[in-house]
């Protein structure tokens, strides 16, 4: 059981700013933590494509763009491919979302490779603004929504900002575009054995900007790991619980981290 590689909840709980943090550039797909989910990421954009793939007309330069750069991190991806960015989602773990700046001014979703979304459906997302994104958000709207854009517009090519999310889930399954299964899953589980029972799911995600088109690449990688072995020593069980209970409550009902309080607090207990 290997240590997961990113414990978010030590920083404290989650919040509903952005908190995007700059990197190195260098780290902005490598090391690719989940390398070994590649070959169930592609069986999903194979059998699934109509669910996990979408491009708008006018996006095919970015996606262009878009690939040669991911290629030149991580290689060429494995087999034949339909579309450009489909190829270059193949190659990494992360999932490619590209946005473009319409002629209003407003950064709209034109194309994505999207294999494991939390809880969210491309179909339903694709050409829509930033406030459409992120409608179901408490709070999103308008300040949140605002803050994003202004980090959109000034966001130079080379940079590459970072930022972090996560939850826990009854189950290791990375699509997931409804939380509807776990919900009826984690409400069937018993509190006795929850630490064995759930996992912990972590999206680290990445903001750049494109030379040549100014179209803004938004990458997904998602993690996912025993609750277990995030809970590895005292320290990690007291901050997560923090974390869990420091969360404003509006946003846990949200994310539906009541359906999971149950179990968590018995897992807790059982890490202690």
């Amino acid at each position: 059981m290997r240590r997961p590689p990113y414990l978010p909840f030590l920083s404290g709980p989650l919040s509903l700013a952005p908190g995007l943090k700059p990197i190195s550039p260098e780290a902005w797909l490598s090391p690719d933590t989940e390398a070994q989910a590649l070959p169930e990421k592609r069986s999903v954009m194979r059998h699934h494509r109509g669910e996990v793939y979408g491009a708008r007309n006018g996006s095919e330069l970015a996606a262009l763009e878009l690939a040669s750069a991911v290629h030149a991190v991580a290689g060429p991806g494995e087999g034949d491919w339909a579309s450009a960015l489909e190829g270059a989602a193949s190659a990494v773990s992360d999932d490619l979302c590209i946005l473009i700046k319409d002629a209003g001014g407003l950064w709209r979703l034109e194309a994505a490779s999207l294999c494991a979304p939390t809880f969210w459906c491309l179909g339903e997302k694709l050409g829509e603004p930033l406030g459409g994104l992120h409608g179901p958000v408490p709070g999103a709207n308008p300040g949140m929504v605002s803050r994003i854009h202004r980090m959109f517009d000034a966001v130079q090519p080379g940079q590459v900002l970072e930022r972090f999310n996560w939850t826990v889930q009854p189950g290791a399954a990375r699509f997931t575009p409804s939380q509807a299964p776990f919900k009826q899953i984690a409400a069937q589980l018993p509190a006795e054995g929850a630490l064995g029972s759930l996992w912990f799911r972590v999206e680290r995600q990445t903001i750049s900007k494109l030379s040549m088109s100014g179209a803004v690449v938004f990458t997904i990688r998602v993690a996912i790991d025993p609750l277990r072995a995030a809970l590895a020593g005292a320290s990690h069980v007291e901050a997560f619980r923090a974390a869990w209970d420091g969360i404003d409550p509006v946003l846990a009902d949200y994310k539906g981290w009541p359906h999971y309080s149950r179990l968590v607090r018995a897992a807790l207990a059982e890490a202690t």
